[in-house]
């Protein structure tokens, strides 16, 4: 059974950081390709990054690139999500997701992306 389960979420002051991570069990973890999205109540989810089970590459929405960085630990089954410089549009509950195939190119895909876990909220004030 696999299991994707995220952390480290909370409540942080604009301009404050957040590590948000997301371990993985019942799965070969470095065969897959993972990615964080976010999802604020009434409205769609959003792509956040991506990174390739391969050679870590990376894709970002366009919107977010220099303030977050993803990143994974294969050794440990956990992908990271370091975000920085935080806003409160910002405020989010972030999921994580697995999935086999990586496109090299930056896209919403959640249909790429099969195992999903629950989310943690990120509360950012103003």
């Amino acid at each position: 059974q696999v299991q994707v389960v995220e952390s480290g979420g909370g409540l942080v002051q604009a301009g404050g950081s957040l590590r948000l991570s997301c371990t993985v069990s019942g799965l070969t973890f470095e065969h897959y390709a993972m990615g964080w999205f976010r999802q604020a109540p009434g409205k769609e989810r959003e792509g956040v990054s991506k990174i390739s089970w391969a050679d870590g590459t990376s894709y970002y929405q366009d919107s977010l690139k220099g303030r977050f960085t993803i990143s994974r630990d294969n050794a440990k089954n956990t992908v990271y999500l370091q975000m920085n410089s935080l806003k409160p549009e910002d405020r989010d509950m972030y999921y994580c997701a697995a999935g086999n195939i990586f496109r090299t190119y930056w896209s919403t895909g959640e249909a790429d992306f099969r195992y999903w876990g629950r989310g943690t909220k990120v509360t950012v004030s103003s």
